[in-house]
C-alpha cells in the first residue's frame, strides 16, 4: 500500500467542512515538508486555514508548542477564544502584556511585543518551539511597531518555522526573498483570487450604480466604468435608474426590490440615508467607515433620530440578553457615565459604532452580535480593517479622504483595498459589495484606480534603538551584532546583495570561532594548522566586512552611533578590549517603547523620588502618552510640587537627550506629554470613573487604552529595578521604587480597566 506524501494534510483536510484552494494546499504542503512559508493573499481568502494546519501539526503531528502573533490585542484575545474551542482550554495560553493565562500551554496566543521580548529574554519557553504563526505581517511596515517583526524573524532561533501571512502585497516575492535569505528554507505562496467576487459600487442620492458594467449591462467586477457615473460626474445629473445592482439582491430578503436604493432625493447622502439604502438593496450586513470616531457615534445617533430599525422583535431579545450579559455587573454610576442607555438603544435596532474610544467590552459585544448577524450595520473607523473577524456583506466608504493630523489626504490604493476587503467572507457570502458614497469631490479615475489596484508595497520601518542595541550586545558582540542588523529587511531593501554577503559573513564567523576552539584545544603542527586556518579565514571575514561596509552600511552605522550614545551615558563600556554591558545597560534592556532611553535615565538619576504611587502612574501616563494632533493637554499638573518637580527633572533629561541624540545624528523624540497625566492621577488616587471621565474629556475607551499603557510601563520599570538590584547597584533606592511600581499598577487596574484586562 503507497503511504500519502502528505498524510497530516489529509487528515487535517477531511475535517474541514470544506474543499482546500490551491494555494492552501501547497502552503500547507509546504509546513509538512518541515519549511517556512510567507502567504500573500487577498482578504477572506482563508490564509488563516494555512496558520490552523500549523497548530493542527504542531499539536496533533509533534507534539511540539507552537506560538501565534497577533499584532493587536482584539485579534490575539478572538484567536484564543477560537483555539480553545477546538483545542481545549488546558492546550491554550494568552499573554497580551496585560493578560497572562496558561503561559506555559502547548499553544500560546501572544502579541508580536510579547514575543520580541521573549527572544530577547532567552526565555525556556522557546526551547521546544516548533511553529511561530505571524498574523498580519505586513504590519512589518507600520511606522511605529513595524521593526518588531523584523526583530522576531532576525532573532528567532533557527530551527523553528514561520508562518507568515499577509495580505496582498506587490512585493511579497521580495519579501519572501529575504526571509528566505535570512532563515532557509522559506516558500513564499501567492494568490490574487478571491474566492469571493467583490463588485463596487457608487450610493448617490438617487440610486445605487455599478462602478463597472459589462457589455451587456450585467455587474462585472472590473471592465469599463459605467457611463451613468460619467454623467455624474460631468454635472448631468444622476442617468436615471439604471437597476444594474441586481445581483446584490441574492440571499436577502425576497420582498424588497433589488438595484435601487429610495433614499432622499438631496445632493448629499446623509448617514442615515446610507442605512437605508443598504437595507433596501439587501447588502445588510454592512460596515460603513467613518474617519471620525465622533462621525460614528453621530452616524448611530442620526440613525436613531430617523427611525431606522434593522431587527426583529425575535432579534431584539437576543440582543439585550447578550448585551446585559456584559453590563450587569455595572454600577449605575458607570451605566451613565458610559452612556449605556444609547448604546443599548442602537444595538437595539441593529446598529452600532466600533472605535478606539468604545470601552472594549463595548466593541466586544458589537463585533459578537455582528458576527451573529444580530446587529446589522456598524460605523466604524479604519481600526476596523485591522484583521478582526467581522463578516459583512458589503463595506460602505464615506469620503475618499481623510485627516492624518494635519490635513485631508487621499486614501491608499493599500487603505482601499484593506477596508473593502472586509465585504464578502467565505463560507457566508457568494459575493461581496464595496459602496463609495457619491459627492462633488469623488473623481471616477481615483476611484477606478483605487478599486483596480489590489495590492501595496510593503516598506521597511527598521531602525536600531537603545533597547536594541544592549539586547543585542547581551548576547553577541558588536561585530556580531552589526552583522545581524545587515540582515535586516531595511538594509536588503537598500541594497539586497549586502544581506546575501552578511549571511555568508555570518556562516563565517561561526566557521571562525569553531578553528579557534579547535586550535586551543589542539597540540603541536595540529594546533599551528588551526591557527593558519584562522588567521586565514579572519583575514577574510575582515574583507568581507569592509566590503558590506563599502557599499551601504545604513543600519550598521545607525547601530555604532547608537552605540557611541550609550557608551556616553555608561550603559556600556569596553572591559577587555570587548564592549560590554553594564548594570544601568541591564535595567535599559527591560524597557520597551519610544522613550527607552528617557526612562532609564530617569530611573538612573532619580528623576522620580517624592512620587507616591498615584504620582509614579500620572508620570509613566505622560511618559507613555501620544496625544492627538489638535490635544493641547491639560495644563494643570497632578499631585501639588512634588510631581511638578518630577516632572521638571523629567523634562531636563529629556532635553539633554535630544541635544545628545543631535550630537550623534540620531533622531530626535517627541516631548512627553502631559495632557493625561493629572486624569491618571485623580483615577490611581481612587476617583469614580464618571468623575475622571468628566474631567479629561475623553472617551471611556480611551481612558482604558492609556490607561493599559500606564500599567503595561510600571510593569516594566518594576522589573527593571529588579534587574537593576540583582545587579547590585543602588539597591534600596530601586528596591524601592519597584514596589511603588507594583502599588501604583494596582491602583490603576482597577474598575473598567480591570474588567477590560481580564476580558
Amino acid at each position: 500500500m503507497t503511504t500519502a506524501p502528505y498524510p497530516a494534510l489529509d487528515h487535517f483536510s477531511s475535517r474541514l467542512g470544506y474543499r482546500l484552494d490551491g494555494f492552501q494546499i501547497t502552503a500547507c504542503e509546504k509546513l509538512e515538508e518541515g519549511r517556512s512559508v510567507l502567504v500573500a493573499a487577498p482578504t477572506g481568502s482563508g490564509k488563516t486555514t494555512v496558520a490552523e494546519f500549523a497548530v493542527y501539526l504542531a499539536r496533533r503531528e509533534r507534539d511540539a508548542r507552537i506560538f501565534y502573533t497577533a499584532p493587536i490585542k482584539a485579534l490575539s484575545n478572538q484567536k484564543f477564544h477560537e483555539l480553545c474551542a477546538e483545542y481545549g482550554e488546558d492546550e491554550v495560553g494568552l499573554l497580551t502584556g496585560d493578560v497572562n493565562i496558561r503561559g506555559d500551554a502547548p499553544i500560546v496566543v501572544m502579541t508580536t511585543e510579547v514575543l520580541r521580548n521573549m527572544i530577547y529574554a532567552e526565555s525556556a519557553a522557546l526551547h521546544d518551539l516548533a511553529f511561530v504563526v505571524l498574523d498580519e505581517v505586513h504590519y512589518l511596515g507600520d511606522r511605529f511597531r513595524g521593526a518588531v517583526w523584523e526583530e522576531i524573524i532576525l532573532h528567532l532561533p533557527r530551527q523553528v518555522r514561520l508562518v507568515a501571512l499577509s495580505a496582498t502585497v506587490s512585493n511579497a516575492e521580495e519579501f519572501g526573498d529575504w526571509m528566505h535569505a535570512v532563515r532557509g528554507d522559506t516558500d513564499v505562496i501567492l494568490s490574487e483570487h478571491r474566492p469571493v467576487p467583490l463588485y463596487q459600487h457608487v450610493l448617490t442620492s438617487k440610486d445605487l450604480l455599478p462602478l463597472y458594467v459589462g457589455r451587456d449591462g450585467e455587474l462585472v467586477d472590473r471592465g469599463r466604468l459605467n457611463p451613468e457615473l460619467r454623467m455624474l460626474e460631468g454635472g448631468g445629473g444622476s442617468g436615471g435608474r439604471s437597476g444594474g445592482h441586481g445581483r446584490g439582491g441574492r440571499g436577502g430578503r425576497g420582498d424588497r426590490s433589488r438595484g435601487r436604493a429610495p433614499v432622499r432625493r438631496s445632493r448629499r447622502v446623509s448617514r442615515a440615508d446610507i442605512a437605508r439604502a443598504l437595507d433596501e438593496t439587501e447588502l445588510l450586513p454592512a460596515i460603513v467607515f467613518v474617519f471620525s470616531r465622533n462621525g460614528c457615534d453621530q452616524a448611530v445617533r442620526q440613525c436613531l433620530y430617523d427611525g431606522i430599525r434593522l431587527t426583529t422583535r425575535e432579534e431584539r431579545d437576543e440582543i439585550r440578553r447578550v448585551a446585559h450579559a456584559e453590563i450587569d455587573g455595572m454600577t449605575d454610576e458607570e451605566r451613565r457615565v458610559l452612556g449605556v442607555s444609547e448604546w443599548l438603544a442602537g444595538l437595539e435596532r441593529g446598529i452600532a459604532a466600533h472605535h478606539a474610544g468604545l470601552l472594549p467590552a463595548f466593541k466586544s459585544v458589537v463585533e459578537r452580535l455582528f458576527q451573529r448577524r444580530l446587529v446589522k450595520l456598524v460605523y466604524a473607523t479604519e481600526t476596523l480593517a485591522l484583521g478582526i473577524n467581522m463578516p459583512a456583506r458589503a463595506v460602505a466608504i464615506e469620503r475618499l479622504d481623510k485627516f492624518n493630523g494635519e490635513q485631508r489626504v487621499p486614501l491608499t490604493s493599500g487603505e482601499y483595498t484593506q477596508l473593502t476587503g472586509r465585504a464578502g467572507r467565505r463560507g457566508i457570502d457568494t459575493e461581496g459589495h464595496a459602496v463609495v458614497v457619491w459627492s462633488d469631490g469623488v473623481d471616477l479615475e481615483s476611484l477606478a484606480h483605487l478599486a483596480g489596484a489590489r495590492s501595496f508595497p510593503v516598506r521597511s520601518s527598521f531602525r536600531p534603538t537603545a533597547n536594541m542595541a544592549v539586547n543585542l550586545l547581551q548576547r553577541m558582540d558588536v561585530d556580531r551584532a552589526r552583522d545581524t542588523l545587515e540582515l535586516s529587511f531595511a538594509q536588503f531593501q537598500a541594497d539586497r546583495e549586502v544581506v546575501d554577503h552578511a549571511r555568508a559573513l555570518r556562516a563565517e564567523q561561526e566557521s571562525l570561532a569553531g578553528y579557534d576552539a579547535a586550535a586551543a584545544r589542539a597540540q603541536g603542527s595540529d594546533r599551528k594548522r588551526w591557527e593558519d586556518r584562522a588567521r586565514k579565514l579572519r583575514r577574510k571575514v575582515e574583507r568581507g566586512r569592509r566590503q558590506i561596509a563599502s557599499r551601504t552600511g545604513t543600519i550598521a552605522r545607525t547601530f555604532d552611533r547608537v552605540v557611541e550614545q550609550l557608551r556616553s551615558l555608561g550603559y556600556l563600556e569596553m572591559q577587555s578590549g570587548q564592549l560590554v554591558v553594564t548594570a544601568w545597560g541591564e535595567l535599559l534592556r527591560r524597557i520597551y517603547g519610544e522613550r527607552d532611553l528617557l526612562v532609564a535615565e530617569c530611573l538612573r538619576h532619580d528623576t522620580l523620588r517624592g512620587l507616591d504611587a498615584a504620582g509614579l502612574a500620572a508620570m509613566c501616563c505622560a511618559l507613555s502618552y501620544e496625544p492627538r494632533r489638535d490635544d493641547d493637554g491639560d495644563p494643570r499638573l497632578p499631585g501639588g510640587p512634588g510631581f511638578a518637580r518630577a516632572y521638571d527633572r523629567m523634562l531636563d533629561i529629556w532635553v539633554q537627550l535630544d541635544d545628545l541624540a543631535e550630537q550623534h545624528r540620531l533622531p530626535r523624540s517627541e516631548m512627553p506629554h502631559a495632557g493625561l497625566a493629572r486624569t491618571m492621577h485623580d483615577w490611581a488616587s481612587g476617583q469614580s470613573i464618571e468623575r475622571v471621565l468628566e474631567r479629561a474629556g475623553i472617551g471611556a475607551g480611551d481612558f482604558v487604552r492609556w490607561s493599559k499603557q500606564t500599567i503595561d510601563l510600571l510593569d516594566q520599570i518594576s522589573q527593571a529595578c529588579e534587574a537593576a538590584v540583582r545587579a547590585e547597584i543602588d539597591e534600596d533606592r530601586l528596591g524601592d521604587l519597584a514596589q511603588l511600581a507594583r502599588q501604583a499598577k494596582r491602583s490603576v487596574r482597577r474598575g473598567i480597566v480591570e474588567a477590560s484586562s481580564s476580558s
